[in-house]
């Protein structure tokens, strides 16, 4: 189960031109913004991921207003997990579980599951904020990830997991947040 104490948010290079012709973008973005703003009043700690910035720009603008505050770390690898300031980034938090959204599925997202889950981290998919350019694409990542050990989730079922109870005035924000 996911618990906000021990849990971590990774969002994963939803970039520039790239992020917009993934498939059913807008719906891509709205979800990427509720888990943002849930994780972000669960107290759930995010990590920002953008694949070589300078040439793909930077995050769109429909998922990085939910970032203020935050910087994001450039890669030039499809893995976060092979990434230093990433894993340095990880070891300050030091969570159990691992929550992984953004794009695409079947490259950045599935192989930084691999190398998270040869941590022995427990990694969570959010399959309902991930993307690719061609469906049967995401299909194949998240059977892959399925297949190594990682577990597929929802954006509503990762919220809700980490709100642990239906009471307080953290719930109601909540609600709101996925309405």
């Amino acid at each position: 189960m996911l618990n906000s104490k021990d849990t971590v948010l990774v969002i994963i290079d939803v970039q520039g031109k790239l992020a917009r012709i993934m498939q059913n973008a807008d719906k891509l973005f709205r979800n990427l913004a509720m888990l943002i703003k849930g994780a972000r009043l669960l107290d759930v700690p995010i990590i920002w991921m953008e694949q070589l910035p300078d040439k793909l720009g930077s995050t769109v603008e429909e998922v990085s207003v939910y970032l203020d505050g935050l910087q994001p770390i450039a890669k030039d690898v499809f893995s976060c997990g092979q990434n230093a300031e990433f894993n340095s980034k990880l070891a300050e938090i030091d969570p159990e579980n691992i929550v992984l959204a953004g794009i695409e599925t079947h490259v950045c997202v599935y192989q930084s599951a691999m190398d998270l889950l040869k941590k022995n981290y427990n990694v969570e998919v959010v399959a309902d904020a991930t993307s690719t350019r061609l469906e049967h694409n995401k299909e194949i990542g998240l059977e892959k990830i399925r297949r190594a050990g990682g577990q597929i989730t929802s954006v509503e079922t990762a919220l809700f997991e980490l709100q642990g109870k239906a009471s307080g005035d953290r719930f109601k924000q909540l609600l709101e947040i996925i309405k």
